[in-house]
């Protein structure tokens, strides 16, 4: 607030009073005419402006402090310069000129004098009174309008003339132009009261007054109570409030213009009240009010930055997902993402700058590229291991099988085979792999890295199938043993009936188990892989035999003696010749039962399909029964007899099947026949009892053979059914079994 401040100083006479009263107001008119001013009185003036206070000073002849006490005039004087901005000295017109003014000079003559007559010499004086100031060597010869600007004024009568005397005389005192248009470090009407205190208290204490550092002093106090209240004020705010409350919940649109906003019109209101002080001081309070509220709004600003950054990232993550979900390349997809969300979190930024602080967010920018290349790496490399995954899936199922099915039936191909399978595959699946990484933006070193770590993981999983399998060789060769021995060439099972070569079938069956043994030995991957292990194997193992005959020292000279196969690494060995030895030596010791059991099954064969007696038997009998068997040709009866038993006894043997019921040996065949040879000899009386117990047919049968024929035919069918009744009884035990 701009103010004028005007002191009026002079001689206590009750007509001065007349001056002071009607710009102090009536307030002041409680004290009678006949008393003067003591001590100092303010009051601000009625209908003038601008503002104006007007101070009524103790007048400087006045008898309330005595003829010698002029410390208080002297004191009030200093007071008035020092907090004024126009002084009004009072004076009578009589005393103009004198050095000493006491005597009361008839006014006729000074009123009819014409002001301008009375002007120099007021300012004769005057210059002659700052001509005897002392002065600082600085100021010696300083004139007297470089401080003061002297205006010499006559008022009229108030009593004779009172609309001429409250007539103002002074227009716009304090603007520029005025009479105080020039006044320099005024103190604002705010501060005024401060600054009057601590004048008045420097005075009344005879210390130096030193005006410049009393309005430094002044401003100091004054803007740091504007800048508190400003501050507290901005604290209040119900706007920023809730900005503050707003950024903890989640990013706000236009955080910076808002803020922006109030702290311009907390920092206006401040100019707006300390524009008047000091302007260093004022300048300096203003940065130490910023500092402040920017400390106030940093947490703010922070955290908001802080949402920005963990939001932009979220954001990143799952735009990104969603290009490499929509089958965008990975390098492509990667860039676009990184540059689109960077600049989104610049923009995000500067909404939410303020201006006033121009706070650097580089570190938060340079967390947030960090975070968007941590995520970008992790999911590269999550990529990679799901696309190496995959083709390395893909590739043990290719092979895996294959590579089993392949080596189960182990042969002189078996090796060429399981070559071309793992170069077809592993070719296909490094072509697909190089295709698939050709959207990652790779290196050549990097991806050739890959795609040969891909090839060794298909050679791994062919060699580790090959371990597998030649883990389990003892079972795969007495597999094979067993399947070659036991079936025939249709794979039917081989029945030992005597015609088969035991001999030659087993060694047929053990060189196929020898021949898997010696493809399992060694891993021949590698098209330089030549070895010859399986004619070793074979000299040592099958035709070791001979060999033992020749030469009894075969320790000496065993090729199976070594723990390594001649030129196979022992990387690629799976089987030592001394392993395959050993291995052979109990394979041979397992199937030597199966073999035993053929002949044993084969000679068992021979005995039961073998009915006639030895040949020695045969001319014995014929020798020693010559003479029965000439009886027999004497003596008809007895043949016929014989030939009777023979029919019955042939009817008896088809009925009963007796040859088939012997093949599965003899006492399971006598047991069948001891269960059956009751039912179907009474089965076979019936039926004769039926037949003659039937009237001769009018027409018998001329011929005998026929009938016979018919009987015998009868009695097959009989024996059938019979049989079939038996069979439901008594089984052979190759059944049971």
């Amino acid at each position: 607030m701009s103010a004028s401040l005007t002191p009026i100083y002079g001689e206590a006479a009750p007509k001065s009073r007349t001056r002071d009263l009607p710009l102090m107001g009536e307030g002041t008119c409680h004290r009678t005419k006949s008393q003067t001013t003591k001590g100092i009185w303010a009051a601000k003036c009625a209908g003038i402006e601008p503002c104006t206070l007007v101070m009524d000073l103790e007048g400087t002849d006045g008898r309330e402090r005595g003829e010698d006490d002029t410390a208080f005039e002297k004191q009030s004087a200093l007071f008035a310069l020092a907090v004024s901005d126009i002084v009004l000295i009072n004076m009578w017109c009589h005393d103009i000129g004198r050095e000493q003014a006491a005597n009361k000079p008839l006014l006729k003559t000074v009123f009819q004098t014409p002001l301008e007559n009375l002007e120099p010499v007021l300012r004769e004086d005057i210059q002659k009174i700052w001509d005897s100031v002392p002065k600082p060597e600085a100021h010696r010869e300083t004139p007297l309008s470089e401080f003061f600007n002297v205006e010499v004024v006559a008022l009229s009568s108030y009593e004779e003339k009172e609309e001429q005397f409250k007539e103002q005389r002074f227009y716009h005192s304090i603007a520029p132009g005025g009479l105080a248009g020039d006044r320099r470090g005024v103190v604002p009407a705010s501060g005024f009261s401060f600054s009057a205190q601590q004048i008045w208290k420097v005075i009344k204490e005879n210390k130096d007054l030193d005006l410049p550092a009393h309005k430094v002093m002044v401003a100091t106090v004054r803007c740091e109570e504007i800048a508190n209240e400003k501050y507290a004020a901005f604290a209040g705010n119900e706007e920023w409030n809730e900005l503050d409350k707003a950024v903890q919940s989640g990013p706000i649109s236009g955080f910076g213009k808002k803020l922006n906003s109030i702290l311009d019109t907390c920092l206006s209101e401040y100019d707006a009240e300390a524009t008047y002080f000091d302007e260093g001081v004022r300048t300096g309070k203003r940065k130490q009010l910023e500092e402040k509220l920017l400390q106030l709004v940093q947490p703010a600003f922070q955290a908001l930055l802080g949402i920005i950054r963990s939001g932009t990232l979220d954001k990143f993550k799952e735009a990104f997902d969603k290009a490499l979900s929509g089958g965008e390349g990975f390098s492509a997809a990667a860039h676009n993402c990184s540059e689109s969300f960077m600049a989104r979190f610049d923009k995000g930024c500067s909404d939410a700058a303020i201006t006033l602080a121009n706070w650097d967010t580089s570190k938060v920018r340079d967390k947030l590229k960090r975070d968007i290349e941590a995520h970008i790496a992790s999911v590269h490399a999550a990529k990679l291991s799901e696309l190496t995954s995959l083709y390395e899936g893909k590739l043990k199922d290719a092979l895996s099988a294959p590579a089993e099915a392949l080596l189960d039936g182990a042969n002189s191909e078996t090796w060429p085979s399981i070559r071309k399978l793992f170069r077809h595959e592993t070719e296909s699946a490094v072509s697909g792999l190089s295709s698939a990484l050709s959207g990652f933006d790779m290196d050549e070193q990097a991806k050739g890295q890959i795609l040969a770590n891909l090839e060794a993981y298909a050679r791994g999983v062919v060699e580790a199938k090959t371990k597998e399998e030649a883990g389990r060789v003892l079972i795969r060769m007495k597999d094979r043993f067993t399947t070659l021995f036991s079936h025939d060439s249709d794979s039917m099972p081989r029945v030992w009936t005597g015609k088969e070569d035991i001999r030659a079938i087993t060694k047929t069956a053990r060189s196929a188990s020898l021949k898997l043994l010696s493809v399992m030995a060694a891993i021949r991957l590698d098209d330089d892989d030549v070895d010859n292990i399986e004619n070793t194997l074979s000299l040592a193992l099958v035709d070791s035999t001979n060999a033992a005959v020749k030469d009894r020292s075969i320790t000496a000279a065993d090729p199976l003696a070594s723990s390594t196969w001649q030129e196979i690494s022992a990387s690629k060995t799976l089987i030592t010749p001394v392993q395959c030895k050993s291995l052979w030596r109990q394979f041979k010791a397992e199937t030597e039962y199966s073999v035993s059991q053929a002949i044993s099954a084969q000679e068992a064969n021979k005995r039961n399909n073998n009915w006639l007696p030895p040949p020695w038997a045969i001319v014995a009998l014929i020798i020693l029964g010559f003479n029965e068997f000439m009886t027999l040709l004497r003596n008809p009866l007895y043949l016929c007899v014989i030939f009777v038993g023979f029919l019955l006894v042939k009817a008896l043997w088809v009925q009963l099947d007796i040859a088939g019921e012997f093949r599965n040996g003899a006492l399971p065949g006598l047991l069948c026949l001891s269960t059956k040879l009751v039912p179907t000899i009474m089965n076979m009386m019936k039926r004769l009892a039926e037949e003659g117990a039937k009237p001769a047919a009018n027409d018998p049968p001329r011929n005998p053979a026929l009938a016979s024929t018919g009987y015998r035919n009868e009695g097959n069918s009989s024996g059938e059914m019979s049989s079939e009744v038996t069979e439901s009884e008594c089984s052979s035990p190759s059944k049971h079994n």
